[in-house]
């Protein structure tokens, strides 16, 4: 049977093989029609548990639509995930259909983003703990290598980190996938390296692949996103959860990028601590000495 690449397609074949499907493959069916978000960003593991099956269950079930296997499929809901985001024309659109009065109007505009980064930066220290703000600290003072990695929106954050932990000379490297060489540069991922990877909703698939397979590897992720749903969380060593749980049309980015200044403030004070102790134990030492 040749694989269907779109979910159009998709959706028709499921709707004429479902009668012929196990019970279980049946479930599986149901749940990835109603769920497509969580088929396009789950593991089999996690899309396994929800839907209350064996992790073996999912190959077949792609085995069945006539994919090699569950990512291959997977590929299918994530290419129709990136299709429903809204472009920029559209959003603007919805905020004009509600007609606020002088929103439309440049300073109106501004008002309007000023007051929700205000807003957003007051809840920023709930939202992030301090105990995973120390462990994400240390986990990059310790790190042999680390690697910075976010695209489209979240691209900003990963860009300041590589720029700023440099300058702490540390041997930080930015993964963008210049020339397609994304999948080069995973690879050089080891023991003893850390990858910052940002992500928010609608989440990077290649962001999220990645902080899976540096994890894989052991290395630790760290990853800066918006939620405890999201799918970074079950690669991450360290979550540093912004919980945002917005629905606005253009949500800011002062406070993942404020999250991020804080991450390198507070690793250069660690490293100075290091430095200072370390001074401080080798004049003890001479002063022991006979």
């Amino acid at each position: 049977m040749r694989s269907v690449t779109t979910y159009e397609e998709l959706k028709d074949l499921l709707a004429r093989a479902y009668p012929d499907l196990s019970k279980q493959l049946q479930r599986i069916a149901r749940f990835a029609l109603e769920q497509p978000h969580e088929m396009a960003l789950g593991t089999v593991a996690t899309v396994a548990q929800a839907t209350e099956v064996q992790p073996s269950a999912m190959i077949r079930f792609a085995n069945a639509l006539g994919y090699g296997g569950f990512s291959e499929m997977q590929q299918v809901f994530r290419s129709h995930l990136l299709e429903r985001s809204d472009s920029y024309r559209e959003r603007i659109e919805r905020m004009r259909r509600k007609k606020t009065n002088g929103v439309h109007a440049p300073a109106g505009v501004l008002h309007q983003l000023v007051n929700q980064s205000v807003a957003e930066l007051g809840h920023l220290e709930e939202k992030v703990l301090q105990a995973h703000l120390k462990a994400a600290v240390k986990l990059i003072a310790a790190a042999s290598r680390i690697h910075v990695l976010a695209q489209r929106r979240a691209f900003p954050i990963a860009s300041y980190l590589a720029y700023a932990l440099s300058q702490l000379e540390l041997r930080t490297h930015l993964l963008d996938g210049a020339g397609g060489m994304l999948g080069e540069s995973l690879r050089s991922i080891a023991p003893g390296d850390v990858l910052v990877a940002a992500s928010f909703r609608s989440y990077s698939p290649e962001v999220v692949d990645a902080a899976a397979q540096a994890s894989h590897v052991g290395a630790s992720v760290i990853a800066i996103t918006d939620g405890p749903l999201s799918p970074l969380a079950p690669s991450a060593s360290v979550c540093l959860d912004l919980a945002d749980d917005s629905d606005l049309p253009f949500r800011s980015l002062v406070a993942p990028l404020c999250l991020a200044q804080a991450l390198v403030v507070s690793t250069g004070h660690h490293l100075a601590e290091q430095a200072a102790g370390k001074v401080l134990r080798q004049a003890r030492r001479r002063e022991a000495a006979p």
